[in-house]
């Protein structure tokens, strides 16, 4: 990570808002501090510009708009550390394009995708300020890449993240440090750990949490040292009695891996949570890696975390995905709905492979079967190995990391979500990026060929009406609009059924269908789209689009698409804009459902879609207009 240039000696106390805990015998529930007072008008309708009648059931929850989800000092009515200046004082910025994190192993850290650094919109205080996200976590302020060291204690969740504290983009990365009773409300504590010691020197990278039988905590992390070389460390609380963890001890014996001989010295990072041995002897960690363009996984084994041992050969590999970051590898029951345990293995398990690809910015992960005594994972369909077939999200997600929630006995997954603005807006509102609505993970009994993901049970706490419309009948080229009220938070679940006479007598021979290459939602075809129109103004000049498209070919077979349209999703210049989305599995008999859920300030939104393929966006109104939203599936 690129070092601290400041001309002040770094000061980790000066850096950090420390936000103490109020006395729990005089509430129950975390505190919160509203983010804005702030009320939108929102108007809900659903599109259709195929060429088929469509029956839609929609229920829709609203939020309060008074809600929030973190606790800390300081934070104005915006939600944000400090306050923008006033408008008068913005005046455009443009920044050449600066390459953060090559230079230390890791490519681009930043997403601007503007052409002409110069093209640069004029963005001001009122348009920045309700930007921020409500229930999505995400820092005070400045840069915030992956989630790190997840992990329950003491009735607490903890959250660690990778963390700018001097600018909003990447680079001298610390560990930032925030917990909840519940994922949603969040409290930010002191930094975990900082680049100081020679093995770190140059950034705290990413690493995990694992718990050992007696309750211990271990940290596991990758250091960027003074060589700028990847080198693997080991942490741990100074106080296990502490349900907060305030204060981390790096290991002196630091660092405990380092590239081995045919590694390079900057593809060696990302240690995973360590399971036990069949033996219950010895713990393995594995960590990503690449030998010329084949992503690889090897494979550690310890007695004492202090001391390891490379294992021989690698447990898997896959040539042309280039560097793995963020390896994942848990267990799941295909018998069972609770998560498991990262050392649990035998009949009615299977175990998720998962890598970041560094070369293309996605999560990719596959099922196999693992074999604890050669060490060796092999993927159920090799057509589907990891980096070439199944990804956890098709929108904007990267770097994931899994933990086992021993409280309510489930897999969790994070990850984080990018910023598509120009890297001269980030350092202009002052900060990037947020996490990803925390999700439960298990295997999928009726497909046996994916997981299932959902975003955790804790959310729906914070529904607070409902409006639910049934029966509605979609007529070609229709934008039905429906009267919610007041809102400025979403949980809409949407239900599609396709008149089955018109999807057996519809023939595209020939078309293929990809959301990616397809022109977006202006593309018109026969079974196609239909969703809804988020972010839209009343005039549906700037919009984003979330939609289903069936395309089905002379051989009678349909293919379902599911797509997110970014690029009418705002009127200024400086941000990429793209559209995502991917073929997703309808298995007979079921409908089209999809759940979208629409945070605070108009910012984030997650669509999920019959619990298989997710998309993940960062989409931001140039200005508060009037939302407009047409729901799919």
């Amino acid at each position: 990570m690129a070092p601290n240039n400041s001309s002040q000696p770094y000061d980790p106390e000066l850096a950090v808002s420390y936000a103490p805990l109020l006395d729990q015998s005089t509430s129950d529930h975390p505190p919160s501090v509203p983010h804005s007072k702030r009320r939108v008008k929102v108007l809900v309708g659903i599109f259709i510009s195929s060429l088929f009648l469509l029956t839609s059931v929609l229920t829709i929850f609203l939020g309060s708009p008074e809600e929030s989800q973190l606790k800390t000092e300081g934070i104005n009515a915006g939600g944000l550390g400090k306050p923008f200046p006033s408008s008068s004082s913005v005046s455009p910025r443009s920044l050449n394009p600066v390459s953060t994190g090559v230079s230390h192993g890791v490519s681009e850290k930043t997403f601007r995708g503007v052409s002409d650094p110069n093209d640069v919109y004029p963005w001001t205080n009122a348009m920045l300020s309700w930007q921020r996200t409500s229930y999505h976590f995400q820092p005070e302020r400045n840069w915030m890449n992956d989630p790190n060291g997840p992990l329950y204690h003491m009735g607490w969740y903890h959250l660690f993240y990778q963390y700018n504290p001097d600018s909003a983009i990447w680079g001298n990365i610390t560990w930032g440090h925030a917990v909840s009773e519940d994922l949603i409300h969040w409290l930010y504590l002191p930094f975990a750990m900082v680049p100081d010691r020679p093995f770190d020197i140059n950034g705290v990278w990413t690493g995990s949490a694992t718990i050992l039988p007696d309750g211990q905590i271990v940290i596991l992390y990758t250091g960027d040292d003074a060589d700028l070389v990847q080198v693997q460390n080991l942490a741990y609380p100074a106080n296990l009695s502490d349900p907060l963890l305030l204060d981390w001890i790096k290991y002196p014996g630091n660092p405990v891996m380092v590239p081995p001989p045919g590694i390079g010295l900057t593809d060696f990072r990302d240690p995973t949570t360590a399971w036990l041995s069949p033996d219950g002897e010895k713990w393995l960690v594995t960590l990503g890696s690449k030998i010329n363009k084949t992503g690889i996984a090897l494979v550690y084994e310890t007695e004492d975390f202090k001391s390891f041992q490379l294992l021989d050969g690698i447990m898997h590999g896959v040539p042309g995905t280039g560097m793995w970051e963020c390896v994942d590898f848990y267990p799941v029951s295909t018998v069972e709905e609770n998560g498991l345990d990262t050392s649990i293995n035998g009949p009615g398990v299977k175990h998720v492979l998962k890598a970041s690809l560094d070369d293309d910015k996605c999560d990719y992960y596959a099922l196999g079967t693992y074999d604890p005594y050669t060490n060796k994972w092999t993927p159920d369909n090799p057509e589907l190995d990891v980096g070439i077939g199944l990804r956890y999200d098709y929108g904007k997600y990267y770097a994931s990391k899994t933990f086992y929630d021993q409280n309510k006995q489930r897999r969790i997954l994070w990850g984080w979500i990018g910023e598509t603005d120009s890297q001269a807006t980030d350092l202009l509102k002052g900060w990037a990026s947020v996490q990803n609505i925390p999700r439960t993970v298990v295997f999928d009994k009726k497909t046996g060929t994916n997981i299932l993901q959902w975003p955790v049970k804790e959310v729906e706490e914070l529904r607070r009406d409902v409006s639910e419309f049934e029966n509605i009948k979609l007529e070609p080229g229709s934008i039905v609009p429906l009267k919610i009220g007041s809102a400025t938070q979403l949980d809409i679940i949407a239900s599609f059924e396709v008149d089955k006479d018109a999807l057996v007598a519809t023939v595209e021979a020939g078309v293929g269908y990809n959301c990616s290459t397809s022109g977006g939602a202006a593309g018109r075809g026969l079974l196609g789209p239909f969703g809804l129109l988020v972010f839209a103004d009343e005039s549906l000049t700037e919009l984003t689009p979330v939609y289903f498209y069936i395309s089905k070919g002379a051989d009678g077979k349909a293919e379902t698409h599911f797509c997110a349209d970014e690029t009418r999703s705002s009127e200024a210049p400086d941000v990429t804009k793209q559209v995502y989305g991917s073929k997703i599995p309808v298995l007979e008999g079921e409908k089209l459902s999809a759940r979208l859920l629409v945070c605070q300030m108009f910012s984030s939104p997650t669509v999920l879609i019959c619990y298989y393929r997710l998309l993940s966006l960062n989409s931001y109104l140039f200005c508060p207009k009037i939302m407009n939203i047409t729901h799919c599936t």
